[in-house]
């Protein structure tokens, strides 16, 4: 029997009952049986500073060796004017550093962008997918994943997602996403 693979999942909303959230609901429920999505926690990550990383504070230090114990990620965020939230931007500085220590260094990724609009957080997946680059996480080319038009009146009382259409195409999403991160283990680069 093949190892589960551990999928840190980290997303740009810190609301408790958040379109995110429900989309790593429906998100798990179509993943295939090879992976094993954790919801990674960002809210008690205080805004990075430089001078705390002599002695950095507990959840930075507990963040960072989380991500590290990852093999792979997946980020789902919706788009805040025309970008990352900075509670995600946030989660990315604080775990590449210290300089020459980036937890995400060689992780494969998985980007999820959504928004109420009709662009479906195009600019916000690209944004993320720029730091990812700089930050060498190994993100999944495609199929690349815009969500328009999403509100809450596209899941159940349980977070589901109850278009058949959206539900395919994560379903299809999940299964490449799966190939490419069991293609890609990660791989930590010095």
């Amino acid at each position: 029997m093949t190892a589960l693979l551990d999928i840190a999942v980290l997303i740009g909303s810190l609301r408790t009952n958040s379109l995110s959230r429900k989309l790593v609901t429906t998100l798990t429920a179509l993943a295939p049986p090879s992976i094993k999505l954790e919801l990674i926690e960002i809210a008690a990550l205080s805004f990075y500073n430089e001078d705390e990383d002599s002695s950095p504070p507990a959840p930075w230090v507990s963040f960072r060796q989380r991500i590290k114990r990852a093999d792979a990620l997946l980020f789902v965020t919706a788009e805040y004017n025309r970008s990352i939230p900075a509670a995600l931007k946030n989660a990315l500085d604080v775990g590449s550093r210290p300089y020459g220590q980036s937890a995400w260094n060689g992780k494969p990724a998985g980007v999820v962008s959504f928004s109420p609009g009709t662009i479906g957080g195009f600019a916000a997946n690209h944004h993320l997918r720029q730091s990812l680059v700089a930050l060498n996480v190994l993100t999944l080319p495609q199929p690349e994943v815009y969500l328009g038009g999403l509100s809450d009146n596209a899941f159940d009382e349980k977070g589901v997602c109850v278009n058949a259409g959206t539900n395919a195409f994560l379903g299809k999403f999940m299964t490449t996403y799966a190939a490419w991160i069991a293609r890609e283990p990660s791989k930590t680069v010095a």
